[in-house]
């Protein structure tokens, strides 16, 4: 105990740089995923490719290597920015692949019907996904989605070795200071919980509530 007491400044910081890596990155990846996902099933050729290439090359991309092509990478072309920003742009990206196809399986369980008689009414294709198949789709994507990025909270842990303050970094300066490894890492997993879990709580009533709506 004596080490989350002597030292909560430090660990605070370190969990607030896991929310701040989490919720950015979190957006970034919901915006993507929806992007993609709509590219995917897009009539248009060119768009179903560029959602196809992204979604498999970033799911088989494995975290670390995108984030050093992100932090090393991206520098060589003049784009200099935070660790923090680049930080974001590797988790936003790698998680919006799977939030892509979490949201293809939702709107592939919608029938086909559905598009057909909104395309016979004269909708357009962005009219057709927003208005008809998306709402519909978005109850069965709300537990993957969360799953995702509960993941996400997770690999955010990645970033504490590209200079970004994070919750695991913080045993570095603990173990320096001769504190018990293990009590560190106790209290490391106890705020990763905290995060997950307010995660998992948001996305459980958002299934509530869209659930009773229906």
């Amino acid at each position: 105990m004596n080490v989350l007491l002597d030292n909560l400044s430090l660990y605070g910081e370190g969990l607030l740089g896991t929310v701040e890596l989490t919720v950015y990155s979190s957006l970034l990846a919901l915006a993507l995923g929806f992007l993609m996902a709509a590219f995917r099933v897009a009539p248009v050729g060119s768009l179903r490719a560029i959602g196809t290439v992204w979604v498999n090359v970033l799911r088989n991309t494995p975290l670390t290597l995108l984030f050093f092509a992100v932090v090393l990478g991206l520098p060589r072309f003049g784009l200099v920015l935070p660790f923090k920003l680049f930080a974001v742009l590797a988790l936003g990206c790698y998680t919006s692949a799977f939030i892509c196809e979490a949201v293809r399986s939702g709107i592939n369980t919608v029938p086909t019907g559905q598009g057909e008689a909104a395309r016979s009414l004269g909708m357009s294709f962005p009219q057709t996904l927003g208005d008809i198949v998306l709402p519909q789709a978005f109850r069965s994507v709300i537990p993957p989605i969360g799953s995702t990025l509960i993941a996400l909270a997770k690999n955010s842990a990645i970033a504490g070795a590209f200079s970004v303050v994070e919750l695991l970094g913080v045993y570095k300066p603990l173990s320096e200071m001769g504190y018990s490894i293990i009590w560190t890492f106790v209290w490391i997993a106890v705020g990763y919980l905290l995060v997950t879990l307010t995660i998992s709580a948001i996305f459980h009533v958002l299934e509530k509530h869209y659930g009773a709506a229906r």
